[in-house]
């Protein structure tokens, strides 16, 4: 097990110096609130992971197992989510004969490049401590394709996806007779999700472009709120080369009179997202002009946040406790929740804050599986998604603070339409060693070629080639373990969403 720093220990192996450590960091304010602060936080160590949206396991009932492997198979049957024809006509047509479910319910949109998911499930629980029932549609799935389309912040139960299913297959199935393509398997999936929202019904969805923005499937929906978080360099080959023109296809989801939350952005593009809201009329709200992070510190079990509002130095919202590791998801935190401050009128002309007490509540109930997330410990093994150079700096930050592993040993699989030597020269200053592997996507790259790129980057010296997953975990727990100098190593798992599904569920939690 690493040994971390007094301050971010989250295993509370010695609670009462963890206790005394956190008073410590609080001189600075009135030593009551700094020993109630210091128990808060300690106690929400002991509680261990939030309750809420959990990563769901196969059905137990054998005929509903049976049934939803016969609705994987035939969804599978269809296009994938990386073979696009790009335009809405199908998805358009699919709504029209649905009768617009999309239209039955506000929604908050969310483009970017990095961060969609987490900023979702942040806004879903910020929405759910103000009692309202929420949709929340995002990609790709952790390790279950029902974690797509979540109700009221729990994944829909297995029964509601096949009957959802069952519902619209009729539609489906005479919308695909009308084309020249049938509909894709992530056009089927958006399809049902706002099916299912309506027939909740929600009060508000939240959805998660799948690529892009103007002609990703989602973009059928009337969005008051439109998300764009950080965009950088990802699926190049579709969506442009630069920022700029990655940003003009994002823009896309900023839709006339809608308020524009923009994470902070390569110049170039948010120049195109200020062009595009001017465009269409829209109110643009700046992180870092508008709202922010105002203060930051790493805290027992995540980090503790003071964020500043719309309504700017007026509403700050202090003492947030977010239980996810790294900066990147405190800014994921700030654009939260200015959107659920948007979505509900808030701004520099109504300067007023949300409860304080439930914003606390709700960032406190947050975690986001498979972004640096703990799923092991004696050695510690730690799962993150990241799958482009930009998340990939970001985890190796996040991991770099949070914990204090003396050697890490990263396990990688990647897939073989990404940036891999991008993604593995960020990783490269904190891994010791290196296992590369692959997952059993048919875009997985090849454990050989992936190899031949690692060498390149690390040395033939610090690379280790374990095809199959299982192996590649048991020979990086094995390297973790070598001997005592290392008894403070630890493992991260990284390269693909899919890499990180199937690890979680080989290391016992699915």
């Amino acid at each position: 097990m690493s040994e971390p720093r007094p301050s971010d220990r989250h295993d509370a192996s010695q609670p009462d110096d963890a206790f005394e450590e956190i008073v410590g960091e609080e001189t600075q304010r009135d030593p009551d609130l700094a020993v109630i602060e210091a128990g808060s936080r300690t106690l929400r160590t002991y509680a261990g992971s939030p309750q809420g949206d959990a990563v769901p396991a196969r059905p137990t009932d054998p005929e509903t197992d049976r049934a939803l492997r016969a609705v994987e198979q035939e969804l599978a049957g269809r296009w994938g989510e990386t073979k696009l024809e790009p335009s809405v006509t199908r998805i358009a047509a699919l709504m029209d004969v649905l009768g617009e479910p999309q239209r039955a319910y506000p929604s908050i949109h969310i483009t970017g490049t990095n961060g969609k998911t987490s900023t979702a499930r942040m806004i879903e629980a910020l929405l759910n401590a103000f009692e309202l029932r929420t949709g929340r549609y995002t990609s790709p799935h952790v390790q279950s394709i029902t974690e797509r389309i979540s109700l009221d912040g729990a994944p829909i139960e297995a029964e509601r996806f096949i009957e959802t299913y069952e519902d619209v297959k009729p539609y489906v199935e005479m919308v695909d007779a009308q084309q020249p393509y049938r509909l894709s398997f992530f056009e089927v999936l958006t399809g049902m999700a706002y099916a299912a929202f309506a027939d909740a019904p929600v009060d508000v969805a939240v959805v998660e472009v799948g690529m892009g923005g103007i002609w990703d499937a989602t973009n059928v929906i009337d969005s008051t709120v439109a998300v764009v978080t950080p965009i950088s360099l990802d699926h190049t080959d579709r969506l442009g080369t630069t920022p700029a023109e990655i940003a003009g296809e994002k823009a896309g989801v900023i839709k006339q009179g809608a308020t524009v939350v923009l994470a902070q952005q390569p110049v170039d593009a948010a120049q195109v997202m200020l062009k595009k809201a001017v465009e269409v009329d829209a109110t643009v709200a700046r992180e870092g002009m508008e709202f922010g992070i105002v203060s930051r510190e790493v805290a027992v079990g995540g980090q503790l946040l003071t964020l500043r509002g719309l309504g700017g130095a007026a509403t700050e919202y202090t003492d947030i406790f977010l239980p996810l590791y790294g900066a990147h998801q405190a800014h994921n935190a700030a654009v939260a929740l200015a959107a659920v401050e948007a979505f509900f009128g808030i701004g520099a002309e109504q300067a007023r804050s949300l409860d304080i007490d439930a914003i606390r509540k709700a960032f406190a109930a947050v975690h986001s599986p498979g972004r640096l997330e703990v799923v092991r410990s004696s050695p510690t093994v730690v799962l993150d998604a990241a799958h482009n150079p930009a998340g990939a700096k970001a985890a190796a930050d996040g991991i770099s603070e949070a914990f204090s592993f003396s050697r890490l040993i990263g396990v990688v699989g990647a897939s073989g339409d990404k940036d891999v030597r991008g993604l593995l020269e960020a990783f490269e200053p904190i891994f010791a060693e290196v296992v590369v592997t692959q997952n059993s996507s048919d875009r997985a790259m090849d454990a050989d070629e992936l190899a031949a790129v690692a060498v390149e980057v690390f040395g033939d010296e610090r690379v280790q080639v374990e095809p199959r997953l299982d192996d590649a975990l048991e020979a990086a727990i094995t390297l973790a373990e070598e001997d005592d100098e290392y008894a403070g190593a630890g493992v991260l798992v990284t390269g693909s969403v899919i890499t990180v599904g199937e690890a979680r569920l080989l290391l016992g939690r699915g």
